[in-house]
Order: structure tokens, then sequence, then C-alpha cells
């Protein structure tokens, strides 16, 4: 259950969701392994950002921040995440499904508030996608 105070924009009718997706070569498997390494954690949150378990909070070094809030192994990472300490409540979910050649990787930033730039939030989505895969090979 996500909480919710007086200010949140997690309510708010005009938040925008961002989505963007990959397909990779790599096995579902061999993927997530990478996902989860330093090296993909970085990837996709940013440099000294770290995925952990169910609960632990992950911090990079642009100053973006969050809690992972699911953790499912091959399958989903959700993570809270904030642009600032003053920013409001986003959350981002990460699926992996198998796919003929690999494995389809989809981002799925949900609750943004309507003023952030949803472009570049895609774009920043996109380029996590471009480093996982480079790094997938």
């Amino acid at each position: 259950m996500i909480e919710q105070s007086q200010g949140d924009t997690l309510v708010n009718p005009v938040d925008t969701t961002v989505t963007v997706s990959r397909s990779v070569s790599q096995p579902v498997k061999e993927f997530w392994k990478l996902l989860v390494t330093r090296e993909g954690a970085e990837a996709l949150l940013g440099a000294g950002g770290e995925l952990g378990d169910k609960g632990d909070s992950w911090h990079a070094a642009d100053g973006t921040f969050g809690v992972i809030r699911s953790y499912h192994p091959l399958e989903q990472i959700r993570f809270s995440w904030h642009a600032a300490e003053e920013a409001p409540k986003t959350i981002v979910e990460v699926d992996l499904s198998a796919a003929e050649d690999g494995t389809k990787v989809e981002i799925r930033h949900e609750h943004i508030p309507a003023y952030f730039d949803a472009s570049a939030l895609t774009h920043k989505w996109e380029q996590a996608l471009e480093k996982l895969a480079a790094a997938a090979g």
C-alpha cells in the first residue's frame, strides 16, 4: 500500500506516466543477473545507485533517491524515485519478460507531476535501457 499525505501528487488526475521498453538478446535469467550487479544498478539508477531488497533505500550521486518497494527475482523491481529531497513521490517499475530472441525490458515511471519534464524523464529511462543493453552485450 502506498502511503499518502496532504500535498502528495499521487492522487492528482493530471499525473503523467512514462513507459519505455527495449528487447535485449540475453535470456531473462542472465539479464536479471546483470541488472542486480553494481554495473546494472548504476546503469538504471545513476552512479552510486544500488538495488537492494524490498525496503532498502538507494541514493545516486545525482541526488535522486528512493526505496525498493517490491523485488521479484527474474520478473520485476519497483522503487520510489525522488528527483530531490523536496520532490514528490513517484514510482518506477522495471519488468522483465521472455521474448522470442531474449528479454523484453520495460521501465514504467508513474505519478509524475504535470510540471515535471516528461520528455526529459523519457530520455533518462531510454538512456538507462541503452546502458543496460550495452552492458548485456
